[in-house]
Order: C-alpha cells, then structure tokens, then sequence
C-alpha cells in the first residue's frame, strides 16, 4: 500500500461541474458574452481559473479588461461554489480509509487557494489543501506536489497521485509520482490511456486495492 495519497480536487474528490459552469456563464453574461455548455467548460477545466476563464473567451487572454473578468470570476466562484457542489460517491469514507491504515492524505488543486481551502474544510475537515498560488506555479509543474509531500513530510517513494486529466497525469510524470487515474471524473477512460495513464479506477473503492 502507498504511505501517501496526494488527490486532485476538481473532477477526482469532487464534483464541481455545475458551479463552474454556473460561474463562468454568469460571469460571461455580465459582460456581454455568449454562455458555454458545460462540456465545453468541463474540457477546459484543470489548469486554473485564468486558463478556464480565456478558453471561454473569444479572444482568451488578449480580451479587454481580462483581469478585470477573471477577478470577477473569482468572487463571483468563491461566494457561490457550494451550490450544487459535493463529493464523489465513495470519497469520504476512502479519505477516512486510508486514514484508518496510517496513510498520509492530502489535495493539490489549480483551483485558487482560498476557493479550495474553503471547499476541502466543508467536504473534508482534517484534510490539508494547497490549491494555486503566487508561490507555487500551477499543476502540471511539480512544485505544489513537492511543497505537500514536505509539509506532510512524507517520501514521495512511497507516495502516489490521483487525479482525472490529463494535467494530472503530467503533474505525477513530472514530480516522479506513480499515477492513479479516476473515470468517474471530467475525463473518459480512453483519454487518460491516451495521455499515459496506466493504473485506471473506476469507483473509489478501488483505490485501496492499488
């Protein structure tokens, strides 16, 4: 069994989909931009609010009064990001699982800190989160995997990281991490076996038989 388990947030502990989605329409109707499905809000999710917010744009980062829409964005998502949000089914009792077997438990996410910190504390009280940053630059660079393994102090040769994307299958490649993958998430199956991913879940249970 792994020592320590580093899980994703958005897509792998919990289902925030329809906050996002809320979020970013409300956010575009404010300044006149068309809504987006949430298929196309879920593709463009896992590097971050500003990589979400310019993918929704028509002219991504080059739109007038970007840091100005995106701040928005921000507020508007921290005030309202527990509406239709919740775990997984499953998530809670493998957190507490492995916590039971002496496992060291922790979520990375490139959702902005303060967002993820407010979330984990509702869902998952006990369990550390990083979210994004101006100290750590974002997943898929290995520095928020890095920082949580040294504030846990833990060895990342008996470490692991779960995760739904693509940009999690990077992140573990890059900080030296096995990888689980999870399909209940906002990827399918077949795209994680695309980008690299070898060792699949499909519910959360079988997570403890890795």
């Amino acid at each position: 069994m792994y020592q320590t388990y580093l899980f994703d947030m958005d897509g792998t502990v919990l289902d925030t989909a329809g906050d996002l989605c809320d979020a970013v329409n409300h956010t575009l109707r404010a300044y006149g931009y068309p809504p987006r499905t949430q298929q196309q809000i879920i593709d463009a999710t896992g590097n971050g609010a500003a990589r979400l917010m310019a993918a929704s744009l028509p002219e991504g980062e080059a739109t007038a009064d970007f840091e100005k829409i995106l701040a928005d964005y921000k507020a508007y998502y921290q005030a309202h990001n527990c509406v239709r949000t919740a775990p997984y089914p499953g998530i809670p009792e493998l957190l507490s699982a492995l916590q039971r077997r002496g496992a060291k438990v922790a979520i990375v996410s490139n959702k902005p800190h303060g967002a993820a910190a407010a979330l984990g504390q509702r869902f998952f009280p006990g369990v550390p989160v990083w979210g994004e940053s101006a100290e750590r630059a974002r997943k898929p660079a290995p520095d928020m995997v890095r920082h949580a393994l040294a504030a846990l102090d833990a060895d990342a040769a008996t470490a692991v990281y779960v995760g739904d994307s693509e940009v999690d299958v990077a992140t573990a490649q890059n900080a030296g991490l096995p990888l689980i993958a999870v399909t209940w998430g906002f990827r399918s199956a077949d795209a994680l076996r695309q980008c690299g991913a070898a060792q699949i879940a499909a519910t959360a249970e079988d997570i403890l038989t890795f």
